[in-house]
């Protein structure tokens, strides 16, 4: 009887799991294995709101496991050591696993791959598992990857995508091999709450249904704050519990301006994967320096802190900040509002705002975060690094009704439209009423010192 192991690791489903399939292929009897690592929690990436949706996918997952006559095993500890043990435990001849990009992923791959070699364990890292197209498949002539988003979004979009795989009909897994319980959000302190439920089901339900009633103008209102059209597909990607090579396909075959507009907002996610995949100390790193004398969160604390809370007085700043602490999740708008004012307005180290973002994000990783909040910052992938998103205009232009701010700074409620994103402009006795903060900070000061920082006069 022979006997492979499947470690899931950003890829928490079923439908269109390469590895598992090869594995199923490959051996009688397969170990579904998900790891919980303590150098996770050492790092202080355990966030409430992931912990709380990892609890629902790694449930949902081993329910689906189960009516295929199988079931998920979670072991904790060390990856390397917990895979290494396993193996030799049920006596496997092989692990399956999708790639990652991360330096931890890297590292991790690494360490399996000589770990398991020495006790004659093959490893099989499969690409196009938890991206479309694998991080290292498309790249331009003498370099390794690409830095600018426009030319590897013409080449992805010629990459022929690898067919999807159907879900199992069934998993045998050997009847010896036990775990630990299946964590539970249960009991979790410091969780939104309004956090979304997590797995593969719930994923799939969501994508099913924005797709008929949202897919088609999405490119007309994804921006859109009051609107909410977006897909709020990320926190499922980041899990892994939908598959992004599904999704294009799905998306493709829908067709139709508002489907190539989602396309094409899967393929920034893979752009940044093959990014960080070639550079991974741009995680903690500017992927390209600007010489910033960036102000430090001692010199910046009651700023840092008015911004975290929500009460810089700029209203969709504000409406988006506390849209992320009771969500666990911020419309992609909204998150550069946010992050341009803290990085460029404020003039504060992008590190700060990243690591605020993760505390909090459901789908908060280290790829799109980081190199979303420095591409903001301007010393990523954007060609234009000094450009700076102003909170009013962008306010007028993505909320002109006001009703995003509204639904999430109540003080504002009563505000008339013309003043809702300028409300320190409203007469004396009407502004002296709001129990909400003036401007931290004027507008054109912070873009002066931004530029006088970068040296632009």
């Amino acid at each position: 009887m022979t006997v492979a192991v499947v470690l899931f690791t950003s890829d928490l489903r079923l439908h269109d799991h390469p590895p598992l399939r090869a594995a199923l292929a490959a051996a009688d009897e397969v170990v579904p294995l998900f790891v919980r690592d303590p150098g996770v929690r050492a790092a202080g990436f355990d966030a409430p709101n992931r912990s709380a949706f990892l609890a629902d996918c790694l449930a949902d997952l081993d329910a689906s496991l189960r009516r295929r006559g199988g079931r998920l095993v979670v072991r904790t500890g060390p990856v390397v050591r917990e895979v290494r043990a396993l193996a030799a435990e049920c006596r496997a001849f092989e692990v399956h696993m999708a790639a990652g990009v991360t330096g931890y992923a890297q590292r991790r791959e690494e360490r399996l791959r000589e770990e398991l070699g020495d006790h004659g364990v093959a490893l099989r890292v499969h690409d196009g598992v938890i991206t479309a197209v694998g991080a290292g498949t498309v790249t331009p002539t003498g370099s390794d990857h690409y830095a600018v988003f426009t030319p590897y979004f013409r080449r992805w979009s010629r990459e022929r995508l690898r067919d999807t795989c159907p879900t199992p009909r069934t998993v045998r897994v050997p009847e010896a091999v036990r775990g630990d319980p299946l964590p539970s959000r249960d009991g979790l302190s410091g969780v939104s709450p309004d956090l979304p439920s997590g797995g593969e089901k719930r994923g799939r339900e969501r994508f099913s249904r924005w797709a008929r009633e949202d897919l088609s103008g999405y490119e007309d209102h994804h921006d859109d704050l009051a609107g909410d059209a977006t897909s709020r597909l990320s926190p499922y990607l980041h899990f892994g519990a939908l598959s992004p090579v599904e999704l294009v396909r799905r998306a493709r075959a829908h067709g139709g301006p508002g489907a190539d507009a989602f396309v094409r907002q899967l393929c920034w996610r893979d752009f940044h994967h093959q990014v960080l995949a070639a550079r991974p100390a741009a995680s903690a790193r500017d992927y390209r320096t600007r010489h910033d004398r960036w102000r430090t969160e001692e010199e910046a604390s009651e700023d840092i802190a008015a911004w975290r809370e929500g009460r810089t007085g700029y209203p969709v700043v504000d409406a988006a900040m506390r849209q992320l602490r009771h969500e666990g999740w911020m419309h992609n708008r909204a998150r550069l509002l946010a992050a341009s004012f803290l990085a460029k307005t404020l003039y504060v180290d992008w590190r700060i705002g990243a690591r605020h973002f993760l505390d909090l994000l459901v789908d908060g990783d280290i790829v799109n975060n980081q190199l979303n909040w420095q591409w903001v910052a301007g010393t990523g992938t954007d060609t234009r690094p000094h450009r700076v998103l102003n909170p009013v205009a962008q306010g007028r232009r993505f909320d002109p009704r006001g009703a995003y701010v509204r639904r999430w700074v109540p003080e504002l409620r009563d505000v008339a439209g013309e003043h809702i994103h300028e409300p320190w402009r409203l007469p004396g006795r009407e502004r002296a009423r709001l129990d909400y903060p003036g401007p931290l900070i004027d507008l054109a000061d912070g873009l002066a010192r931004f530029k006088h920082a970068r040296g632009r006069y």
